[in-house]
């Protein structure tokens, strides 16, 4: 990059965020300033041993809203907490006049996205999540042998994903469906993106079973059926 970008990153204890700060580093730019209600954050000082922390929302806010008055602003925003506060904390960074990195999903309500598109368009600026499976060297393949194979075709995909988890994960934010959006949003979500991505959009969607442990379903997309 040319020029130096300024980050703040809210959920600095999480799980994620080592791969913001690692990114952030790896780009040249710089970590101004984290957030997050636990202290367990010692992961900041490989890089950013500068970085101002704090453990209160209000204390944050103030320091942003004064970063932003000064010659060395926030340019970008990095979320990396709990599904459902995704929304508040995008809102809460496209106000403050930054760009915004958020993990997956970036709402739990499909109707919250109208709101943040509306809210882009009177800021400036933009929102932005993280499509990982689209950089994997086998998908980029796939789809571009799709791209490249027959227009009329349409493919016939199964597609199994399974994954253990331990009894923490039913007693954490993400076995409650309120917080996590449920498996489907929660895991799910990357999978749905990689599909349409590949095989276009989705005309059809059948969910066969729903559970806090399970989902599966039919997909009919533009170039494949999906089961």
């Amino acid at each position: 990059m040319d020029k130096k970008l300024n980050f703040g990153l809210i959920g600095a204890a999480g799980y994620i965020a080592p791969r913001h700060i690692k990114a952030i580093a790896d780009t040249g730019n710089d970590l101004i300033v984290a957030y997050d209600k636990f202290d367990s954050v010692g992961r900041l000082d490989s890089s950013f041993p500068d970085c101002s922390f704090f453990t209160e929302n209000e204390q944050f806010d103030r320091f942003c809203s004064k970063q932003m008055r000064t010659e060395n602003p926030l340019n970008w925003l990095s979320i990396c907490t709990p599904n459902y506060t995704h929304d508040a904390f995008i809102r809460y960074g496209l106000r403050l006049g930054c760009n915004v990195i958020c993990e997956k999903p970036l709402v739990l309500n499909p109707y919250n996205i109208d709101n943040l598109v509306e809210l882009e368009a009177e800021t400036g600026h933009q929102a932005y999540t993280i499509l990982q499976l689209r950089l994997h060297d086998k998908i980029r393949a796939l789809k571009e042998k799709v791209t490249n194979g027959p227009k009329d075709k349409i493919y016939d995909v199964d597609l199994t994903y399974i994954t253990s988890r331990g009894k923490w994960y039913y007693s954490s934010w993400k076995g409650d469906v309120h917080k996590s959006g449920g498996i489907a949003t929660n895991i799910g979500v990357h999978f749905y993106d990689m599909l349409q991505w590949i095989f276009g959009p989705v005309k059809q969607n059948i969910v066969h079973v729903m559970s806090f442990d399970r989902v599966a379903g039919y997909l009919e997309l533009e170039k494949a059926r999906v089961r």
